[in-house]
């Protein structure tokens, strides 16, 4: 007999106001979505709430783990309903971000990407110290715009330091395939908050729900970097474990 606690049930309540149960039209699903999709309304996929709290649930505790053991999640959210929230969680929690469209090599290639944040850097410093007075009008106008052009690409980079990081958070897995490809190549472990059009087999942790409406992209965002902060919160002595890029031991 499968019974629901109550704090579960509240839970899947939370979940049905965000909307997190509409899925994409049953004819776009990938198969492996399949198993967390109950039924249709009006040829829209419906996700089966309970299993969205379960694999929601473990990717919190994917999360607070990485958390715990001072390790750097990534937070990725390019499409225009997520940025926001993908930002303003990252920032608040003191994580990278990447928003707008994601940079081919930025995981594969970090150490020209790294040279792109340094030059920003310096550039920002310059113009704050008064260093770029003695180029012409026109000269810093061009750098502004050079400052600008970086900042909109690797701004939310720059609390990386000089490594990537240990494992992405990620809305959308569909739109943001070239994110998770690298991350597959680099061997870091991928969270993502998936719809039914994904493929999840491509995933470590994903949350089969809804990634395409501000309300549901804000709980689970708001969720997932809640979790992370709580680990990063907790003394634990997995603090003094080895460096991984797994979290096949936690």
């Amino acid at each position: 007999m499968n019974t629901v606690t109550e704090s579960t049930k509240e839970a899947i309540d939370s979940l049905f106001t965000a909307g997190a149960h509409y899925g994409v039209p049953k004819a776009r699903r990938h198969p492996s979505a399949s198993m967390f999709v109950f039924g249709q309304k009006q040829k829209i996929d419906l996700f089966d709430l309970e299993k969205t709290q379960s694999m929601l649930d473990a990717a919190k505790d994917a999360a607070r783990t990485l958390g715990m053991k001072r390790k750097v999640l990534l937070f990725v959210g390019g499409k225009p309903e997520s940025q926001r929230y993908i930002k303003n969680e990252a920032i608040r929690i003191g994580a990278p971000y990447s928003i707008g469209r994601w940079i081919g090599g930025t995981l594969t290639n970090f150490t020209e990407i790294r040279k792109r944040i340094i030059r920003m850097e310096k550039l920002t410093a310059d113009r704050v110290s008064g260093a770029l007075n003695k180029h012409t009008k026109l000269e810093r106008l061009l750098i502004d715009r050079e400052i600008e052009k970086l900042e909109t690409m690797y701004a939310g980079l720059t609390v990386m330091g000089d490594k990537i990081p240990d494992a992405l958070f990620i809305v959308d897995p569909k739109r943001e395939m070239i994110a998770v490809r690298e991350a597959k190549v680099k061997n870091l472990p991928v969270i993502a908050l998936a719809n039914s059009d994904c493929d999840l087999t491509m995933i470590d942790h994903p949350i089969p729900a809804n990634d395409a409406t501000s309300k549901s992209i804000a709980y689970f965002v708001t969720e997932v970097a809640a979790a992370y902060e709580e680990g990063l919160k907790t003394k634990s002595v997995l603090d003094a474990a080895p460096a991984e890029h797994s979290l096949a031991a936690a």
